[in-house]
């Protein structure tokens, strides 16, 4: 049965698609640094602080996620991903998102041509009802569906 969530819209847009989740915090320079360093389009986590998505590919996936930890860089790693096509399909939060994740989705929103919808403030129960793997559909207003 699917389980539907209302939260904020940061970036707008549209998508649907299979789910990535972490229970921790991502940081988004260890997460995505080998991704931009060395040109893996599918963008292989490379945090082995992070046992939920370490080795699994970020780029097209619909990133459920806490929130984001580390580097101050963090919002320029989101917009690289985005310029060089190896971004997420969208970015879900359960809290609210810090300054450096949304400066990062807003600028990919902004100077690049690839939807990176951003939505936060769903709530502890949404990362509690989706699971890696699962369907997640994202609508203009912060609706997001988990089946």
């Amino acid at each position: 049965m699917a389980k539907v969530f209302h939260g904020r819209v940061v970036v707008p847009g549209s998508v649907r698609a299979e789910a990535l989740v972490s229970h921790g915090g991502l940081n988004t320079l260890a997460s995505f640094q080998k991704a931009l360093m060395f040109g893996d389009k599918r963008a292989t986590c490379s945090d082995q602080n992070n046992p939920d998505l370490y080795g699994k590919p970020m780029a097209g996936r619909a990133l459920c996620l806490p929130q984001t930890i580390g580097s101050t860089t963090g919002g320029m790693v989101l917009f690289c991903a985005t310029k060089m096509g190896r971004q997420p399909a969208c970015l879900l939060f359960s809290k609210p998102i810090d300054s450096l994740a949304a400066a990062g989705a807003i600028l990919s929103g902004v100077w690049t041509d690839t939807p990176m919808p951003t939505v936060d403030n769903l709530g502890d129960e949404f990362l509690e009802a989706v699971a890696t793997g699962d369907t997640v559909t994202v609508k203009e207003d912060g609706t997001v569906t988990v089946s």
